[in-house]
């Protein structure tokens, strides 16, 4: 499975579009916040099956906060990250992640990109597609039965 995940657009749907231009098929696209009406927007537009959740700036959103779901038999934990304090490191995010037994956390927030493992966890953060920033770009999930491989690709 091949998915796009994107993050704090802030109201830029044209890089989100073009993000998705950019990333080829995909599965699913999910948006970790901070840009719900954007990934609302690319749904109904080209008809993808988006997952997203709320960010702090997405203020009288109706998506959630954060979601827990299985894709490819994998458990992804989906926040924006704020609640978590994740300018401030990811310890409090990772055990929230183990208590629900996730296989894969994705965030956003600080507008840095990230992917790594931790303790037998999949971290990544998209970075952002705000237009104001100095790097712009997302990440490509990918869940197969013998791994998970997470990207990030920038946007120019």
């Amino acid at each position: 499975m091949r998915i796009l995940v994107v993050s704090d657009s802030h109201g830029n749907d044209g890089m989100l579009f073009r993000a998705h231009q950019h990333a080829g098929p995909v599965d699913v696209v999910i948006h970790t916040g901070d840009g719900e009406l954007d990934a609302q927007f690319l749904e109904e537009t080209l008809g993808e099956t988006v997952l997203r959740v709320a960010g702090n700036c997405d203020h009288g959103s109706s998506a959630p906060r954060e979601l827990l779901t299985t894709l490819a038999d994998r458990r992804i934990l989906i926040t924006h990250g704020d609640r978590y304090l994740v300018k401030s490191g990811l310890e409090q995010l990772l055990s929230y992640g183990k208590q629900h037994d996730a296989d894969v956390i994705l965030f956003g927030h600080t507008h840095q990109a990230l992917s790594e493992q931790r303790d037998g966890i999949q971290l990544l953060n998209p970075g952002t597609l705000w237009g104001r920033a100095p790097f712009l770009s997302y990440g490509i999930l990918e869940l197969t039965p013998q791994q998970i491989r997470a990207t990030i690709h920038q946007l120019e």
